[in-house]
């Protein structure tokens, strides 16, 4: 995943109203109900079948640090769907969706303007129409370098442009190195 699809990932976590399962043999219950069986889960998380039963019989209590994060991620990834798309529709239709970043940004414009990158921390909040196409982007399995196109073009017009107020000859916003990135809903 994406640093970008992580952080969409994350800001739509916090809506959650109950926490997900912590202990592992809880989350391999969890998905052996979502998954409908112990072989499911085992060819999703690269494990044996016996393994899968250890666990949610809890025997083996403590994964390996990879096992640990493939867990985790599967089991947030199908926890509450139904909050997790009322978050995104609400974030998509009226309310938007704040980045908080740190990275290097850059940009194309007009001959005797500087354009020189540099790195910026930026908090910016974003019209909805940007969150309903990140989240459609991600959705729809979209790369990295997508996602943060999406994200340099929602910044351009916000940010530096100030949704046409200024800055109109700026032609195009590069966001690449990013140190840090968060979204709040």
């Amino acid at each position: 995943m994406s640093i970008i699809g992580d952080g969409l990932n994350k800001a739509v976590e916090k809506a959650f109203t109950r926490t997900p399962p912590r202990s592992a043999g809880a989350q391999m219950r969890y998905l052996v109900k979502q998954l409908k069986g112990t072989k499911n889960v085992a060819q999703m998380l690269r494990v044996s079948q016996r393994t899968v039963e250890r666990y949610v019989k809890d025997q083996i209590k403590k994964p390996r640090a990879d096992l640990a994060g493939r867990l985790d991620r599967e089991v947030k990834g199908r926890w509450q769907p139904q909050v997790r798309a009322k978050a995104r529709q609400t974030a998509a239709t009226t309310k938007g969706i704040v980045i908080d970043t740190r990275a290097r940004f850059g940009y194309t414009a007009p001959i005797g303007s500087t354009d020189q990158d540099r790195i910026r921390h930026l908090t910016v909040a974003l019209p909805p129409e940007y969150a309903g196409r990140l989240f459609d982007a991600q959705e729809a399995g979209a790369s990295d370098s997508e996602l943060e196109q999406i994200a340099a073009e929602a910044l351009k017009d916000v940010y530096f442009q100030d949704r046409g107020r200024r800055a109109g000859s700026l032609e195009d916003v590069r966001f690449t190195d990013i140190e840090h990135l968060e979204f709040g809903l």
